[in-house]
């Protein structure tokens, strides 16, 4: 065969190939063709964003100690009166209260600048909002985009939460009333974005968020590229519940890049909890979320069906590392809630997770009605694929309960490694396992 021909078959199997590792990426977990907008991970150009408006140019000062929430804020209405366009903080450090971007705005991080939120809460105004899994007044964050299509958050300056004087406040709290919940606790999440469709966040260093880092409510078509999320998460004090993304009833999200090191959740599926969410129609689902090469560290898990979701679906974590995470994927089952979870892939991981897979009776603020007609709960078609972790708790802890059903899980291509072993799952119905390997004992 000549060699023309023989370099024409490589090619042609190459692309082939090729074709087939594109076909399987581009389909979610339950057979539906991923949207092409999910391998669009350019970044936004910010000078195709409109007029830049750079805060000291419109009387802010750089004064880390001076409050300047009127004065910042004055300058995002300026933007938006006048058509839109983005808020520029540059190099620096700017002290305010509570901001609220209106349609067509934006906000860019200049490298070297910080946004630093006041530590009084007393700064961040009082609104209607979601928290909870419900609508309620409360505080509001320190940065707020509702209804904003197209927002974006971009640059590699940092914006600071300011939240150690919070998670004192929090913590001391917890000792005089060891019940006490997040609400009344009276602290500010970093960012709340809802009702907003085509959202991105890039680049930026978020930190030491006083509450919540990212908190999404019904937003669709959102993209965090290469962020960095941090709250500490050893000595004292620790930040208390700051979770790095929490999607509320949000759907098209991807999450890819970054490092994420938090004392709580990383990215965690909300949506509504409660024996009649489903009735509710301020609650919602979970729909398409990929999250991947995300580099973890401290945190719940890289991803959490958490205590305050009941529906989602299609949701794929890969090609990411973890060190010291609580969980690969943990799934809060809460008998008071009728949940639905499934079509989930975790695939390519490898790392240093306390656990790999959990699924356990979640019973934190317990409230179940009287339903008689209440829907049976339960987790299936869970995937698991190419996985090499070395844990210090349990790499399979899928609990077996009365109160939900498991079925269609699949293992395949598993090497883990764990101070406990052990890898039942007679009790998961279809359950397919083929090349597990844990602690050196074939299953």
């Amino acid at each position: 065969m000549k060699t023309t021909t023989l370099l024409a078959v490589a090619l042609m199997l190459m692309s082939a190939v090729t074709a087939d590792a594109k076909k399987k990426q581009s389909v979610w977990p339950d057979g539906t063709a991923m949207d092409q907008w999910f391998g669009d991970t350019a970044k936004v150009d910010v000078a195709a964003l409109g007029k830049q408006y750079v805060i000291t140019d419109y009387g802010v000062k750089n004064d880390s100690a001076l409050l300047q929430t009127e004065a910042i804020q004055k300058v995002i209405d300026t933007a938006a009166a006048n058509g839109g366009g983005v808020v520029v903080v540059p190099k620096g450090t700017f002290f305010t209260g509570s901001l609220f971007f209106r349609p067509g705005t934006h906000l860019h991080m200049a490298e070297g600048s910080r946004l630093k939120g006041s530590d009084a809460i007393t700064h961040y105004k009082i609104v209607k909002t979601r928290l909870e899994g419900q609508t309620l007044n409360y505080f509001a964050a320190l940065i707020n985009a509702n209804g904003v299509d197209g927002f974006t958050i971009t640059g590699r300056g940092t914006i600071d939460g300011n939240g150690k004087r919070f998670y004192d406040e929090f913590w001391l709290r917890r000792k005089v009333f060891p019940k006490c919940t997040n609400l009344e606790a009276l602290r500010p999440r970093m960012i709340y974005i809802s009702d907003s469709k085509n959202v991105t966040v890039q680049d930026v260093r978020l930190v030491y968020s006083g509450f919540w880092t990212n908190h999404l409510y019904r937003c669709s078509r959102v993209r965090y590229l290469d962020c960095y999320i941090y709250a500490p998460t050893s000595g004292y004090p620790k930040g208390p519940s700051t979770d790095a993304i929490d999607l509320d009833a949000c759907s098209d999200v991807l999450i890819r890049g970054g490092y994420i090191n938090v004392n709580d959740d990383a990215v965690c599926l909300k949506g509504g909890k409660g024996t009649f969410v489903d009735k509710d129609t301020t609650n919602g689902p979970c729909r398409n979320i990929l999250i991947e090469d995300v580099e973890y560290g401290v945190a719940g898990a890289g991803v959490t069906f958490g205590s305050e979701a009941w529906d989602c679906s299609n949701v794929i974590l890969r090609n990411c590392s973890f060190a010291g995470t609580g969980n690969l994927v943990l799934f809060k089952m809460r008998p008071d809630t009728p949940q639905k979870y499934g079509n989930v892939l975790v695939e390519n991981v490898t790392g240093t997770p306390k656990n790999g897979i959990r699924v356990a009776k979640w019973m934190q603020f317990y409230n179940l009605l009287d339903r008689p007609d209440m829907p049976r709960s339960g987790v299936s078609n869970v995937t698991l694929r190419n996985v090499d972790v070395r844990c210090t708790k349990k790499f399979y802890d899928v609990q077996q309960s009365d109160k939900y059903d498991l079925s269609g899980f699949t293992f395949e291509n598993i090497k883990a490694e764990d101070p406990k072993g052990g890898f039942n799952t007679s009790y998961i119905k279809d359950c397919r396992v083929k090349d597990v390997t844990v602690n050196g004992v074939k299953y």
